[in-house]
């Protein structure tokens, strides 16, 4: 490739009141010869005192919780809380807000270096006493955007699967149907796709999509000019303890797609993906420059005693050895628990 990779892993964690960068490596890539690859991961968990991908139970996150506090929400509190931020978010863009025309415009940036920044948040809420709140799932998620191009110079942010609100795959309630956005009318998108524009940054954007009757694990792909590339529609989806996402998602029908970006092809996978080798092949075949994979993975809930941390990094270490590309992967950190009416664990 005939540019420099600058990774960054920017993290939702303070210490000592500064946002603390847990890696900073940069490579020249020259006649292919050298690998990249660099893995945002954390201790991820579905219930508490079950540890995968090691501990940082002494940190303190930004809104004065600990990375041992577990967060706990109900379904069809946390899907109204979405909703309520929703309607706020489309009534403030109003007729300042772009357009999906008006999005779709190529304006004038050019090729771009590619910087690219990995960010990782836990599940928390900016309203204390509510950990149902939608909305600091996505001021926290812009926030990092936004230090990632002013302070590391990022010109692609990739951020977690699902960002916008707790994995909620881990079980079944319909209540959370209600999450899912179509991507021509969905506000959170206009934005990102302003804040996109507005710094230049290139950003793969993780959804719940609704297409017609059908349900989806998408990434729509926003250029650093605002405008969507397209989208990519999870192939692999799984089905188990603490995943069930056979119930909410349906297998994506775009294949696998590399979008040509302003800081170059960019391939993307969604989670489970990265499992199976023939994504990522697919990816480098069509001409990606590097590869990325939002993700929600952590714990086995059915075998506390089960630890595929190094399994799933071998695996996309992997990918960047047959395929000579780099990989970048970005996953959310913390304890998450889905409740029942009653307050019980809902699994």
């Amino acid at each position: 490739c005939d540019f420099d990779i600058f990774c960054v892993i920017v993290q939702d964690r303070i210490v000592e009141n500064n946002i603390k960068v847990a890696a900073t490596m940069r490579v020249h890539c020259k006649n292919r010869s050298l690998l990249f690859l660099v893995i945002c991961i954390s201790s991820y968990q579905h219930r508490s005192q079950i540890g995968i991908m090691g501990s940082d139970a002494a940190l303190v996150h930004e809104d004065g919780s600990k990375a041992s506090e577990v967060y706990s929400y109900h379904p069809s509190e946390f899907a109204s809380s979405y909703q309520t931020l929703r309607d706020e978010l489309a009534e403030s863009l109003g007729a300042d807000g772009c357009t999906v025309e008006e999005g779709n415009k190529k304006g004038n940036v050019g090729r771009k270096k590619l910087i690219a920044a990995a960010v990782q948040m836990r599940s928390s809420s900016n309203t204390p006493g509510n950990k149902n709140d939608a909305q600091s799932f996505f001021e926290r998620a812009t926030s990092a955007v936004e230090r990632a191009v002013v302070d590391h110079n990022a010109t692609l942010v990739l951020l977690q699967e699902l960002f916008l609100g707790p994995y909620f795959c881990q079980s079944q309630d319909a209540a959370l149907f209600s999450l899912a956005e179509i991507t021509d009318d969905n506000p959170f998108l206009i934005a990102m796709r302003d804040l996109a524009r507005r710094l230049q940054v290139v950003l793969p954007i993780s959804m719940f999509e609704r297409k017609n009757n059908v349900y989806y694990n998408s990434v729509v792909m926003i250029d650093a000019d605002g405008s969507v590339l397209g989208t990519y529609r999870k192939s692999h989806i799984p089905d188990g303890t603490g995943y069930q996402e056979k119930f909410y998602f349906s297998p994506g029908d775009t294949g696998f797609r590399v979008f040509q970006t302003a800081v170059g092809n960019v391939g993307v996978g969604i989670c489970w993906d990265q499992w199976f080798p023939e994504a990522a092949r697919a990816m480098a075949l069509q001409g990606a420059d590097v590869l990325l994979y939002p993700t929600a993975i952590g714990s086995e809930p059915q075998d506390p005693t089960l630890d595929s941390a190094d399994h799933w990094q071998r695996v996309m270490q992997g990918h960047a050895a047959s395929n000579m590309v780099p990989v970048i992967a970005s996953n959310r950190v913390g304890t998450e628990v889905l409740l029942n009416n009653d307050g019980t664990e809902k699994q």
